[in-house]
C-alpha cells in the first residue's frame, strides 16, 4: 500500500500520466532483478517525469527501511519484497491503462483505492 501511494503522490506532485508511470515502474523493474543477480545496475528512463517518480519511489523505500531499522533493530525489506510489489503495480497499472498516450485512468484508480491523507507517516 505504501508505494501504490507513494506513485500516486508522485505522479500528482508531476502531474505525470500513466505512460510516465508504467515506464518508471518498467525501469525500477530492471533494476531490482540486476540488484537479485548480484549486480548493481541502476536504469534511469529518458522521460523526465518517469524519473521523477522513480527518484520518489526509490526515496520512499530508502525511508520505509531507515524506519524498520529504527523501529525493529533491524531490516526487514528485502529487494524481493520490493521487486514483487513493484511488478503488482506494474500490472495494475497495464490493466488498468484505458490505451491513451495521455491517459491518467491508473491516476484514478489509485486515487480512488489508495486515497491521499493530508499527512502520512510510517508511524500509521
Amino acid at each position: 500500500m505504501w508505494l501504490a501511494m507513494e506513485v500516486a503522490r508522485a505522479m500528482d506532485k508531476e502531474r505525470a500520466v500513466d505512460f510516465d508511470a508504467r515506464e518508471a515502474l518498467e525501469t525500477l523493474i530492471r533494476t531490482y532483478r540486476t540488484l537479485e543477480s548480484g549486480l548493481i545496475y541502476e536504469t534511469r528512463p529518458q522521460n523526465p517525469y518517469a524519473a521523477a517518480i522513480q527518484s520518489a519511489l526509490q526515496q520512499s523505500v530508502e525511508e520505509l527501511r531507515k524506519h524498520q531499522a529504527e523501529e525493529a533493530g533491524m531490516q526487514t525489506l528485502r529487494d524481493a519484497d520490493v521487486l514483487g510489489t513493484l511488478v503488482f503495480l506494474q500490472r495494475l497499472a497495464l490493466q488498468h491503462s484505458n490505451g491513451r498516450r495521455r491517459g491518467r485512468a491508473f491516476f484514478d484508480f489509485l486515487r480512488s483505492y489508495f486515497p491521499a491523507p493530508s499527512h502520512v507517516s510510517l508511524e500509521s
